[in-house]
């Protein structure tokens, strides 16, 4: 990356501080560029999904890595757990959903607080082996007493797809027979899984992100504090791909004795570790063994360190300056916090990025965790906090004595709550994704560029106003 006349500013830049400008470009079409990364983790496209506890969990680990990126399952959520969910999600199918299945004895209320949970939107109602009797959405649902069951509002004898089915040949299927979805069964009948027509398209347009066994991926963290080492080890053993080694801030001792204790297992996987903002932080993470540092101090939607303690750094400069560091010593980076928009993907990974990590943007998604809510307006939303809020200390201090967990609170940082609202439009975290990928495309062929080390080499960037960022922005009504 270069910026452009060649001038570099004499200040620290935000994503929102930049813009990039369109070079020659001998590329034809957006899917002609590969947006797999050679960081080690695996991904076919540049997102990671913040271990975050309101954000990453199984249902949004396993849809991610469908569509080719990676969730990190946050470090506060016990081992057990952990290795529950990575054998789950290790045992997802890699093209159709994971059904919601109910009984026809089990009543609306049952369907309508599931419904949420999936972006497909639909209940399968099965009889007592588990085959497909009915289907019902929630517009079935409209009205109706809550108790009522669902063998009478569903929808009878439901058109059924076979296990393995072609993407194209499933599509073809379900608009030939004007449906959105389908069960998908075994050579027995039994429900396996549900697919609709824009997943079997998203199916031809996506690579997963799959281990050596052809199974997808998921990555977990573990903190610096108690004995990483076992910890570790106990994550390695439950199979996860990536091991991320987190805290907030990430040159410290503790981390890179942390580090030093992982990179004695000799683990098979890469391990990343952060966060930092300076090329001397990287230098000592990868030193004490970190294959990926995380770079991001204060930029996130949930994150108050900066204004509570002053420290950070505005992410387009941090990064450009960590991953300058990391290239030179064959090691790759994380831009961790600050994307609010798919332009602000580009710019990091033309700063150099391997992958970008994405948290409170997901939060108001079907796949992350918790309950979906109705504000007084009627929108939707979920709650999101971040990882040094009240809630989450007490999520992580919950062996603690009383004593200590009250000292500890004392001390939070982060927006203990907020609501994130769920876009009408794009509800799900595949509908998200749909839009980061088609504009990161649409950069690499600004660029001229085919690959993400490309894109990396061939950007030039600019500064710009305050006003020149604004002029960029869509307006949603005449002026």
């Amino acid at each position: 990356m270069r910026f452009l006349n060649d001038v570099t500013p004499p200040y620290d830049l935000t994503y929102s501080d930049v813009f990039m400008v369109p070079s020659r470009s001998a590329i034809g079409s957006r899917l002609a560029v590969d947006l797999s990364t050679v960081d080690g983790s695996g991904t076919t496209i540049p997102v990671v999904v913040a271990n975050m506890t309101a954000v990453a969990g199984r249902r949004m680990a396993e849809t991610i890595a469908r569509r080719g990126g990676v969730a990190v399952i946050p470090q506060d959520i016990p081992i057990e757990v952990v290795a529950d969910v990575v054998d789950w999600v290790k045992n997802r199918d890699l093209v159709h959903d994971t059904p919601i299945a109910l009984t026809p004895h089990d009543t609306v209320g049952e369907a309508l607080t599931l419904l949420p949970k999936r972006a497909h939107g639909a209940v399968i109602v099965v009889d007592w082996d588990n085959r497909p009797v009915g289907v019902v959405t929630e517009a079935d649902c409209h009205g109706v007493d809550m108790f009522t069951q669902l063998s009478q509002v569903m929808t009878p004898s439901p058109q059924t797809l076979p296990r393995g089915i072609d993407p194209q040949a499933a599509f073809e299927a379900l608009h030939g027979g004007r449906h959105r979805l389908a069960p998908v069964v075994d050579d027995n009948g039994g429900l396996v899984g549900i697919l609709t027509r824009t997943g079997a398209l998203r199916s031809t347009l996506y690579q997963p992100a799959v281990d050596a066994r052809n199974r997808l991926r998921i990555a977990a963290a573990v903190g610096v504090n108690g004995d990483v080492a076992a910890k570790s080890k106990e994550l390695l053993d439950a199979g996860v791909d990536v091991l991320v080694v987190d805290t907030a801030h990430g040159h410290q001792e503790k981390m890179i004795g942390a580090l030093r204790a992982v990179r004695a297992l000799d683990p098979a996987v890469p391990v990343a570790a952060g966060n930092v903002v300076t090329a001397e932080g990287v230098r000592d993470l990868v030193e004490a063994g970190a294959d990926i540092v995380k770079v991001g101090v204060g930029p996130g939607a949930m994150c108050t360190t900066r204004m509570m303690t002053g420290v950070g750094r505005p992410q387009f400069s941090a990064v450009l300056e960590c991953s300058a560091e990391a290239r030179r010593l064959g090691r790759h980076v994380w831009a961790d916090g600050g994307v609010r928009h798919p332009r602000d993907v580009a710019l990091a990974l033309a700063a150099g990025a391997a992958n970008v990590m994405i948290g409170s943007w997901f939060a108001g998604t079907y796949e992350s965790p918790g309950d979906t809510r109705t504000a007084a307006d009627g929108r939707k939303y979920k709650e999101n906090y971040g990882m040094a809020s009240a809630r989450a200390v007490r999520l992580r201090t919950a062996e603690d004595t009383p004593f200590e967990r009250a000292r500890k609170a004392l001390f939070e940082e982060g927006i203990s709550t907020s609501r994130m609202y769920l876009d009408p439009a794009r509800p799900s975290v595949e509908d998200q994704i749909d839009a980061i990928v088609a504009g990161l495309r649409s950069s690499c062929t600004y660029a001229g560029a085919t690959t993400l080390e490309e894109f990396h080499e061939r950007a030039v960037v600019g500064v710009q106003s305050a006003s020149g960022y604004s002029e960029g922005m869509p307006l949603h009504q005449s002026w």
